[in-house]
């Protein structure tokens, strides 16, 4: 199978170029100054919460197609919330995952949880353009970028007072994890092949660093294995197409967090 992270990446960077076209980083400065968006932690809402879960609202994926066309991200972000979800997870790519920026500022606009932008980040550009659609926190692959520049837009995101999930996927990419990342995420999915096991994460938690809030992405279908995996020390788990692949994700959100409480 076709590389698919190098072919989104490589979309990415012709899709920002063009966007910075229309845009501009003093454009998203002052839409944040006017907006003033409220701080909320993501890092905070995880180690605080009582359920960890960071609920994905995904229209579709490379791997799978359209997982649910027609959903309306008010009405599914409005339900994770009430469901108990600690955070949202809202992605923002239209090309592949059916997302926009308009599902983040309406998620945003509705919830009163943090909101993760879910994109593809290969350029500072984005990091103010996330910050301006008043999201919470952003997601940095470490796949898709350079060390220099994990570290570099880990320093903007802090200066924005946005958190970051850093993404690993494999032991070699531990060396992007520096002093300033505190919040790390194992994706169990391979994002060449997209198949998934949550063995990755088993397998890499040891090898984080002791002061990182962990947190386990793809792969998780029940509260068992959410269950085993805050045993091996996580504290979030990033949940969507589980729930995304059924009429109701605010309904099925709260049937999986009632059978943790169990």
């Amino acid at each position: 199978m076709k590389d698919v992270l190098s072919e989104i990446v490589a979309h990415k960077k012709r899709e920002v170029e063009e966007r910075k076209k229309r845009h501009s980083i003093a454009d998203f400065c002052q839409t944040i100054a006017e907006k003033n968006f409220p701080c909320r932690s993501l890092r905070q809402a995880l180690e605080n919460s009582g359920t960890g879960i960071i609920a994905e609202f995904k229209r579709r994926s490379p791997s799978k197609g359209w997982i649910f066309q027609s959903a309306e991200v008010g009405k599914i972000a409005s339900g994770y919330e009430s469901a108990g979800a600690s955070a949202l997870s809202v992605l923002t790519d239209e090309n592949y995952f059916g997302g926009s920026d308009e599902d983040l500022k309406n998620a945003v606009s509705i919830v009163k949880i943090p909101v993760l932008r879910k994109e593809f980040i290969v350029d500072e550009f984005q990091i103010y353009e996330a910050k301006s659609l008043g999201a919470s926190a952003i997601l940095l692959i470490a796949s898709a970028i350079t060390p220099q520049q994990c570290r570099h837009f880990t320093e903007v995101a802090a200066r924005l007072q946005l958190d970051v999930l850093l993404e690993l996927h494999d032991e070699k990419e531990l060396g992007y994890v520096s002093d300033k990342n505190n919040l790390v995420g194992i994706n169990n999915r391979n994002l060449g092949t997209f198949a998934t096991t949550v063995e990755k994460s088993f397998r890499m938690a040891e090898l984080l660093p002791k002061n990182v809030v962990r947190v386990s992405e793809s792969g998780i279908s029940s509260p068992d294995i959410v269950k085993e995996l805050r045993d091996a020390g996580y504290r979030g788990f990033l949940i969507g197409e589980n729930f995304m692949k059924t009429d109701d994700p605010g309904g099925s959100l709260k049937q999986f967090i009632e059978e943790l409480s169990v």
